[in-house]
């Protein structure tokens, strides 16, 4: 992600569809809750803002949608400004956790409502309300009230009446956190195939990073007010900025150690035994700086006849049966635990509890990023 300033840019305009320029947010004018966000959204783009509670993302949205005030810096819908517009004037759909549906009124009132408060025609209304249960699959539920459906169902007609209106930027706030597993992925397929189908552009929080893999574009990785990396998700989980993204993003094992070597685009690195471990650079520290050597649990492997080039000597501790996977549990001298994840199959290794064992991982398979974050 680049800073830009609001003038000076060659990219276009849908490139840069939603802008937050040097955005800050205070609530008491002393501690900064959003400490400088710059994020450029293209239209049409799906971008989820994810980090642990209070990292600041959730507020972003707020300032968007403009039920909060901005501190400092700027926000521009299709290069207009709108920090000074009412939120009903933005053309901004709004997706909430605990789904916001008037509860005296049917799926039919609720969804028109929008509609009534614009001034649409009624017959407009009738077509409207007609064409979104159809997108969300819910066409004979118009007469039912909300305490008559279940999360899923709830969650659907949000959905649908953040849509009814046709605005041209849809932001969802967690939106999937109250339902169970197969409801929130059932869900998430939903959700994208609605942003696929129509095409707008879609700002969503969530603070589980398996909903941000999947429906993303791009996302933008929040801790404490700032954003550490927004990239694809295929880029944080493979070339992580730095160790909080990597252990932030996805199943992750994590050895100190510190940069002897850089060169020819590899690392050199020595870990807390004096073993030394070679491994890519992207966003390395410098020689001589300590590190932390990061390697994604399917990357890591119990030696057999054939190691790696990076090795390690460990005590099995224990195994983890969870179905289609086999994940096998090691603590280092260090007392640093690492983890090993397989398929099950017929190759998977058994251990004997306190066994020493070889863990190796190719040189492509191990990160070194700096560990003070």
């Amino acid at each position: 992600m680049t800073d830009s300033s609001i003038s000076g840019s060659s990219s276009t305009a849908d490139d840069q569809y939603v802008r937050f320029v040097n955005v800050k947010k205070s609530y008491d004018q002393r501690n900064l809750v959003v400490k400088d966000f710059n994020l450029d959204i293209k239209k049409g783009e799906f971008v989820t803002l994810l980090g642990p509670s209070g990292s600041g993302k959730t507020t972003c949205l707020m300032m968007l949608a403009g039920f909060e005030d901005v501190t400092s810096g700027s926000i521009l819908v299709n290069g207009e400004p709108v920090t000074n517009i009412a939120p009903y004037h933005r053309n901004i759909g709004m997706v909430f956790q605990h789904y916001a549906l008037f509860p005296h009124m049917t799926i039919y009132e609720n969804l028109a409502y929008p509609l009534k408060v614009r001034k649409i025609p009624n017959a407009e209304i009738e077509r409207r309300v007609k064409e979104s249960l159809a997108l969300v699959e819910l066409v004979t539920f118009t007469k039912r009230y909300p305490g008559q459906l279940s999360g899923g169902q709830k969650q659907r007609v949000a959905l649908a009446r953040s849509l009814i209106f046709e605005p041209s930027i849809v932001l969802m706030d967690e939106p999937l956190g109250a339902l169970d597993k197969n409801l929130r992925e059932q869900m998430q397929f939903e959700i994208k195939r609605l942003h696929e189908d129509l095409g707008f552009t879609a700002i969503y929080v969530t603070h589980d990073q398996t909903e941000a893999l999947t429906m993303s574009d791009r996302v933008a990785v929040f801790n404490d007010g700032i954003v550490e990396q927004c990239a694809a998700p295929e880029v944080l989980y493979e070339q992580p900025a730095n160790s909080f993204v990597a252990n932030f993003i996805g199943e992750n094992n994590r050895i100190p150690g510190t940069v002897k070597r850089i060169e020819n685009g590899l690392a050199q690195v020595e870990l807390f035994d004096g073993t030394l471990a070679t491994t890519g650079n992207d966003n390395c520290p410098p020689e001589g700086a300590p590190c932390m050597l990061t390697i994604r649990p399917e990357n890591l492997f119990i030696a057999s006849e054939h190691s790696m080039e990076n090795s390690i000597q460990a005590n099995f501790t224990t195994r983890l049966y969870v179905g289609d996977s086999i994940r096998y549990f090691f603590k280092l001298s260090s007392g640093t635990e690492l983890m090993v994840k397989t398929l099950n199959d017929q190759d998977a290794p058994v251990l004997q509890r306190g066994a020493i064992t070889t863990l190796t991982w190719s040189t492509s398979g191990g990160l070194a990023l700096d560990r003070s974050v």
